[in-house]
């Protein structure tokens, strides 16, 4: 049974447009977390919600959340979703697309006059983006425990804590402690690809099957400030020589283990810090932040392993110290449900539609609520890969194929125990 055709692509493209206009003054499309115009977009929603007749809360962890009754209760919740906030002069689709297609799915539903046995739940999940208090995914997080007391004391540049933004973000976090929930029983997150793979290669449809670990190392080395004039080359200590090593060295690396079949497999040095920074002074230190991402734990630890022990030559042959090399942060590759993966790749066959499975490189709230159930991913393409610019750019056939998909993968899970 399909009931992709009472997905009505104007309803859902007219609410693209609409969020998007909830946007800081000449900064599209700009709704941070935790802001005043956040919260802009966030009582819109809740009109929304509430128009499609679900029964909209806030939970403990500043989740918004929007129940569509199902007639057997005691077999739990379908729920999909994923956020509203943005990165400053971020795009319209990131995390827009995926709760108002959900949201466009729960209105399909009831045009087309099917009651679902389950419940289903919309979820505009708090603050995925990285946020003013250091980390992302508070939400989801929040959701599936993995907010902590540390998380929930750190503070913003406006000195407001965590716990007391999630407050004021309508949530509870005194209840964070309570035992999670245990009645999910799937999870579907439908989202632009973030990538140019599906678009190159003319594919209506990525099937996520991972979501990639994120391992943060910080690399310093020290050496010495001099004269760059009057310093024989044979006599540096050069910290910046040192950090040119490691880059060139993570990039070649990181491409060398993805053409060997290892997964996805990514390396940026997306920071670089040198001092003093001047032209006419040999660097006396300098500060590299690595992010690597992949889809093998394993790939993971060797790649750091290896960049750690380039970082020694790299050391040795400057004539510097390697005085730092810290994780920063570390999170291990999130597997999709085959079950869930495997109805959405029927689903996209019955409606005659290309696809291919796909890692996501980019984290997402499914990653967290697969602690709580099992979890998928829809990818729709987006015009040259463009994210997180104002250019971020998904079709409107592009967006209905996408949110047909997931009401029929919504109802396909629904018919199973």
């Amino acid at each position: 049974m399909s009931i992709a055709g009472f997905v009505q692509g104007s309803r859902l493209w007219a609410d693209i447009e609409t969020l998007a206009a909830i946007t800081d003054p000449d900064r599209p499309y700009t709704r941070r977390s935790f802001s005043e115009r956040f919260m802009l977009g966030r009582n819109w929603l809740v009109e929304r919600f509430r128009d499609a007749g679900l029964e909209t809360r806030i939970d403990e962890s500043g989740n918004l959340i929007g129940r569509r009754a199902g007639s057997n209760g005691a077999v739990g919740v379908l729920m999909s979703g994923s956020h509203s906030d943005t990165v400053p002069d971020g795009g319209r689709f990131d995390g827009v697309l995926g709760v108002l297609a959900a949201l466009e799915c729960a209105r399909a539903f009831t045009d087309a006059g099917v009651s679902l046995r389950h419940h289903l739940e919309i979820v505009d999940f708090l603050a995925e983006e990285p946020s003013d208090f250091g980390i992302s995914c508070i939400g989801s997080r929040g959701m599936t425990g993995a907010l902590t007391r540390e998380h929930l004391a750190l503070r913003a540049p406006w000195d407001e804590n965590l716990s007391d933004a999630i407050t004021r973000m309508g949530g509870d976090p005194a209840r964070l402690t309570e035992p999670r929930r245990s009645d999910i029983r799937a999870f579907f997150e439908l989202h632009i690809e973030q990538g140019v793979v599906l678009e190159q290669e003319r594919l209506q449809i990525g099937v996520v099957e991972a979501i990639a670990g994120v391992t943060r190392l910080e690399i310093m080395f020290s050496g010495r400030a001099d004269h760059a004039g009057t310093t024989p080359m044979d006599r540096r200590q050069d910290a910046a020589v040192a950090a040119a090593h490691v880059v060139s060295f993570v990039h070649s690396e990181a491409r060398a283990r993805a053409a060997s079949g290892a997964g996805h497999v990514t390396a940026t040095c997306g920071v670089i810090d040198i001092s003093p920074n001047a032209s006419n002074v040999i660097p006396r230190t300098a500060r590299v932040i690595v992010d690597i991402r992949v889809s093998e734990r394993h790939v993971a630890e060797a790649l750091v392993s290896a960049i750690q022990a380039t970082c020694r030559d790299a050391a040795s042959i400057s004539g510097t110290t390697l005085a730092r090399f810290t994780i920063q942060s570390d999170t291990s590759p999130t597997r999709c449900a085959p079950e869930l993966t495997g109805i959405i790749e029927n689903v996209v066959r019955e409606n005659d539609l290309s696809q291919r499975r796909m890692v996501s490189g980019a984290g997402h709230d499914a990653a967290f609520l697969a602690r709580l159930a099992p979890s998928a991913m829809i990818f729709t393409p987006c015009r040259d890969g463009r994210s997180h610019d104002p250019d971020e750019w998904c079709a409107p056939e592009d967006a209905l194929r996408g949110a047909r998909v997931l009401v029929d993968a919504l109802l396909a899970r629904d018919r199973l125990n």
